[in-house]
């Protein structure tokens, strides 16, 4: 049966699947709640979703860098029960997604996952080459990945894993926008080593945890569907990254799925990855 829009689209709140919970027309608040604060400067509201693993692995790096001050308290939003609607989280940030930061030494808030890259790259003068071509290109690859994303998690991971039915018209238009972007990654990688060139960046911490995960089969159960092995300079920036310990580790925290001795629902300390271990 066809489906023919209505004059003036009407919500219906029993439509929209697996999300249909959380999911609605309007932006603010729905309850008052003050969220919880730690110790450290940085204070990171978040999800293991790809968005949130691209901060947190971020903040690891920056400390295995040395720089004591990008410690941080990661506190678990469940956006599954809507706590990202709460007066707390939307204060921070009102658009209501993870991750959402407050740095408290310098009374910022900052909101979307590339700003927050673009933030701590910056204040702790990392990742981010100081080279203004180099810096171009990084900015190039990291506004890409802002863009492009939705259309995998959104459009692709949403028709194809999640939509209560499956269509044709949706899967194969976003299938084939997923490894057009796939085939510009492996073009991209045939002759450098990272996103941006030879050094790692914050293009690349932004990228993998979506297209690495893919190109792993870690995403959507896609892999073979989407026939990631032909991507192979993917594949090989892919392992290289996931190999780093503060990838790793990054990848870990406010992680709720997987196995336990993967996942740190909340991380408030480093110590707290050597709980992990033990447990």
């Amino acid at each position: 049966m066809t489906y023919s829009p209505p004059k003036v689209w009407t919500w219906d709140t029993d439509n929209g699947g697996q999300f249909a919970s959380i999911n609605r027309p309007i932006s603010g608040a729905t309850h008052e709640k003050e969220l919880p604060v730690g110790e450290h400067p940085l204070q990171l509201y978040s999800k293991g979703t790809p968005n949130g693993v691209k901060v947190t692995v971020m903040l690891e790096e920056l400390l295995a860098k040395g720089k004591s001050g990008a410690e941080y308290d990661a506190w678990l939003i469940e956006i599954g029960d809507g706590t990202q609607f709460s007066s707390g989280f939307v204060d921070i940030n009102p658009n209501s997604k993870i991750p959402a930061l407050m740095d408290k030494s310098a009374g910022v808030r900052v909101f979307e996952s590339g700003a927050i890259l673009l933030y701590l790259a910056e204040k702790f003068n990392l990742f981010l080459s100081e080279d203004i071509a180099e810096r171009t290109e990084t900015l190039n690859w990291l506004f890409w990945l802002q863009g492009s994303a939705p259309y995998l998690g959104g459009g692709f991971g949403h028709f194809y894993a999640y939509a209560p039915e499956k269509f044709e018209y949706p899967i194969n238009r976003f299938t084939m926008e997923v490894k057009r972007q796939l085939d510009l990654l492996d073009k991209q990688l045939e002759n450098k080593r990272f996103l941006a060139g030879s050094q790692y960046s914050i293009a690349d911490m932004a990228a993998a945890p979506w297209y690495g995960a893919l190109v792993k089969g870690l995403q959507y159960d896609a892999g073979e569907f989407l026939d990631v092995g032909i991507y192979k300079n993917v594949k090989r920036w892919a392992d290289e990254i996931y190999a780093r310990p503060a990838f790793k580790r990054g990848q870990m925290v406010n992680r709720t799925k997987g196995a336990p001795s993967e996942r740190l629902s909340e991380r408030h300390n480093s110590d707290d990855f050597d709980n992990i271990s033990q447990a």
